[in-house]
């Protein structure tokens, strides 16, 4: 039948619930001592995932949201690689006994801007602090144009198995917008470098949304990115969010694409990535089918994260870095985001914990539910690991906020089960929403669902 009043939801703003609850609701009741306790409880049969932030860029591109800034400089960044290596070691130190570590994933920024040094010197620490025999993955986040042979090599020889490379778009006109230029020589020329190295499982990120960008020049590009070889693509709306990133005001907001442009790019690029074998992965990923985030997706083993959809299983994530956060049995944890607040804490000796949230058991359940919601289209209320008897009063109050959404065709109930229709996957954010605790009066700022 497909989804009703849709002019109604596309503009709707909500969470992108890479965590619940979501970072905004985070406060100054987890800081550094209480962070440290909840590292001491782990357990070494906990298996953990790592994140490591770099927050430096060449320069700024007007459409970033990250937490970054700009420098041609190579003190800071060395400066930057020996405090995170330290950050580590203080883990490590804080830590009962050596977790697993099967995930790690560098972002920013441009984390390969950090220097060999800077490199050597993390992982040092990381193997001294944690057993990493069994990383099933080592990614990277990459600018296209700061990629060299010499630089593929380093990063190969690091143990890195998968990069993600910032591609945007392919069209001048909107490369300039956005202040990337980056033209299709300089990808490819990226692309045969990994290559080289040995660098085979490659992801590429393409916009829709953008200033000046038309309905062709998204399918152009995630055309270009298939014929690349990409074995995933994300297909990611732009958030317009000046009021926290102050930059973004570069861009002029009449040259935005409309609620309903951005609709069709995003449907128009889905129906090409498609035609042209990915398999899509939640609503805003795409692999191809051999890949292992797609079988993942099949076994029902897909999970979400701050890294978007992944094959990240660990319960338990540590965030190292300015503006870092860490997932525990206990609950959140996020660094400072000003580099200098993080490098004073760092150098006393002490973690740069700034905010976070205790998490409640109702906390977590809602966080699964919400999981399953965005990973699998649909969850079964009546599941034994979510523990909810029917009677329970604030669960049928979610069900009968469902009411319009279930008449407007953007999901369904089956007996226990919230069900998305297939058509209707790419507003699932909204479904997800119905279910956040903290929604109702919330003053947080969300990107728009599509």
């Amino acid at each position: 039948m497909g989804v009703r009043n849709l002019s109604r939801y596309t503009a709707e703003t909500v969470p992108r619930y890479t965590s619940y609850p979501p970072a905004p609701h985070f406060d100054d009741t987890v800081g550094p001592e209480r962070y440290a306790g909840w590292l001491h409880d782990l357990t070494a049969d906990e298996p953990v995932s790592v994140y490591l932030h770099v927050p430096y860029c060449r320069a700024i591109c007007s459409y970033c949201g990250c937490f970054t800034k700009a420098t041609k400089k190579p003190e800071p960044l060395l400066a930057y690689g020996a405090r995170l290596a330290r950050e580590v070691e203080l883990a490590g130190a804080a830590l009962r006994k050596r977790p697993k570590v099967t995930h790690i994933h560098w972002g920013g920024g441009t984390p390969s801007l950090l220097p060999r040094a800077g490199f050597e010197a993390v992982f040092n620490a990381l193997y001294d602090g944690f057993d990493l025999e069994g990383v099933e993955e080592h990614a990277i986040e990459l600018d296209p144009r700061e990629v060299t042979l010499a630089q593929a090599r380093l990063l190969k020889s690091v143990g890195v198995t998968r990069v993600s490379l910032g591609i945007q778009d392919l069209n001048a006109k909107v490369q300039s917008a956005i202040g990337r230029v980056q033209p299709l020589e300089v990808v490819q020329k990226a692309v045969d470098a990994l290559r080289t190295a040995g660098l085979d499982a490659i992801n590429m990120d393409v916009m829709y949304g953008l200033p000046e960008q038309s309905l062709e020049d998204v399918v152009r590009s995630v055309t270009v990115c298939a014929a690349l070889g990409a074995n995933r693509i994300a297909l990611f709306g732009y958030a317009h969010v000046p009021w926290m990133k102050k930059h973004q005001s570069l861009i002029d907001e009449e040259a935005l694409p409309s609620a309903g442009l951005r609709l069709e790019q995003a449907r128009a690029a889905h129906k090409a990535l498609e035609h042209l074998g990915y398999t899509s992965i939640g609503f805003d990923h795409f692999a191809l089918p051999s890949d292992a985030i797609a079988q993942a997706q099949n076994a029902g083993t897909l999970r979400r994260n701050f890294q978007g959809y992944t094959t990240d299983t660990a319960p338990v994530m540590l965030g190292f870095g300015a503006s870092a956060i860490g997932k525990l049995p206990g609950g959140y944890a996020q660094n400072h985001a000003d580099i200098g607040a993080w490098n004073r804490a760092i150098d006393a000796g002490s973690f740069g914990t700034q905010r976070g949230f205790a998490l409640s058991n109702q906390d977590r359940l809602r966080g699964s539910i919400i999981e399953d919601i965005l990973t699998r289209f649909e969850v079964d209320l009546s599941a034994e690991r979510f523990g909810i008897q029917p009677h329970q009063t604030w669960i049928n109050q979610e069900l009968i906020a469902l009411d319009e959404l279930v008449e407007d065709g953007l999901c369904e109930i089956r007996g226990s089960r919230v069900h998305i229709p297939l058509d209707a996957r790419f507003l699932a954010r909204i479904v997800a929403h119905r279910f956040d605790a903290f929604a109702p009066g919330s003053k947080a700022r969300h990107s728009i669902a599509v």
